[in-house]
């Protein structure tokens, strides 16, 4: 709640990630690319450990993370707060990169075996990186660094 007082414009809400190296590597690029507010549920998941900080690179100690009870029923509050649930699911039929992203986003990343029925439910939208290749999947670290890069807000220029 003191954290949401602050409104970041974007927030990375991951489910159930069980490598700290993932997590480190999420909660750099979530550092880098301006995300506010990394969400994390208490149980079945891994926390900031040692390895997530190493492989955070300082970023762990620059970023909030904020871990949860319940992350369905935080995803409900930050709807109630203004909060687009934007989802990654490789089944989703919507692409990432043709989604125009909202001012305020919460950016769901499931773990190594995807989003948990609960909380897919409570995503507004599911998209999923497009595949050209024979991959059925990418890295958790590596699909959430793109979503996070694609769903800044964009350059809204006026001509002139």
């Amino acid at each position: 709640a003191d954290i949401l007082a602050h409104k970041p414009a974007r927030i990375l809400v991951v489910d159930q990630l069980q490598d700290p190296h993932n997590l480190g590597a999420l909660l750099r690029t979530a550092e880098a690319a301006g995300v506010g507010l990394v969400v994390l549920p208490k149980d079945n998941s891994v926390g900031v450990t040692a390895s997530a900080e190493k492989a955070a690179a300082g970023a762990a100690m620059r970023i909030p993370v904020a871990q949860v009870v319940n992350l369905a029923r935080t995803l409900r509050e930050l709807k109630d707060a203004g909060y687009w649930i934007v989802g990654l699911s490789a089944r989703a039929s919507a692409d990432l990169f043709g989604f125009e992203p909202p001012a305020q986003v919460a950016v769901v990343l499931g773990g190594e075996e995807g989003l948990r029925r609960l909380v897919e439910q409570q995503c507004d939208v599911l998209l999923k990186v497009p595949m050209e290749g024979r991959a059925e999947s990418l890295n958790a670290s590596v699909a959430g660094a793109l979503a996070m890069y694609a769903l800044r807000p964009r350059a809204r220029h006026k001509p002139g």
